[in-house]
């Protein structure tokens, strides 16, 4: 039997053989762990993070509002380091609750996926 872990792994695995992330055009790579959720703009041919961002210090509200948070500062990073459009990386995760606020956050706070 197939674990929820090793289903998640499966798909990243999947999806990441498709994407790819260049110094025009990063991967928007998102984390979600129980508590807290991360994003990282990387460049996959020279293995680098342009910029980044996460939900530490921002533990006093919702779990989706700290998602829309993240994104709004994940895309005023982005912008900061010249990153205006980007590959996005759900990394295995559904395309719901958390994952999509942050999405949604991003795309208002400009950028472009």
């Amino acid at each position: 039997m197939i674990t929820k872990i090793e289903r998640r792994i499966k798909i990243k695995y999947r999806v990441r053989n498709k994407i790819s992330g260049t110094a025009e055009r990063p991967r928007m790579s998102v984390f979600r762990s129980n508590k807290q959720i991360y994003v990282q703009f990387i460049n996959d041919l020279t293995g680098t993070t342009l910029a980044s961002a996460s939900s530490l210090g921002l533990e006093k509200c919702a779990k989706k509002e700290q998602a829309a948070q993240v994104g709004a500062l994940a895309a005023k990073a982005a912008l900061e380091a010249g990153i205006v459009t980007v590959v996005f990386d759900r990394n295995g995760y559904l395309y719901h609750g958390r994952v999509k606020e942050l999405a949604d956050a991003a795309r208002n706070g400009g950028l472009k996926f």
